[in-house]
């Protein structure tokens, strides 16, 4: 006989595949606005680096950036989460890697403030 399924509350499904869908089209919509903004800069003979140092000078475009960033993380911290889920059954080993990449993820955000906001 079957036991009675256990169930955890974990609705990962509908959420999961949404957020991915989100942050794609975020990171989809910030580099087709890097290619715009190369693109109009090309016939002047592009964005050197002084173009897009005076670019990224704009808080703006630094919350912008922000936003792709984080949702970059996010979407990767999904996939990553879900293969691990799938093919890494020992719980222990799965929940070592997944706090690895959480703490590589969080570092990574750190990472990118300090670049945006700490640039002279």
């Amino acid at each position: 006989m079957v036991g009675p399924r256990l169930t955890t509350n974990a609705h990962y499904g509908l959420r999961d595949w949404l957020s991915q869908r989100v942050t794609a089209v975020v990171i989809t919509l910030y580099t087709l606005l890097c290619v715009a903004i190369a693109f109009v800069a090309a016939p002047n003979g592009g964005l050197g680096y002084d173009g897009w140092r005076a670019l990224f000078a704009s808080n703006a475009f630094r919350v912008v950036t922000f936003l792709f960033l984080v949702a970059v993380y996010y979407h990767a911290w999904v996939g990553v989460r879900n293969i691990l889920m799938d093919y890494v059954k020992p719980t222990g080993i799965r929940f070592v890697l997944q706090t690895l990449v959480i703490c590589a993820l969080v570092a990574y955000t750190g990472w990118g403030v300090q670049i945006l906001w700490g640039m002279r």
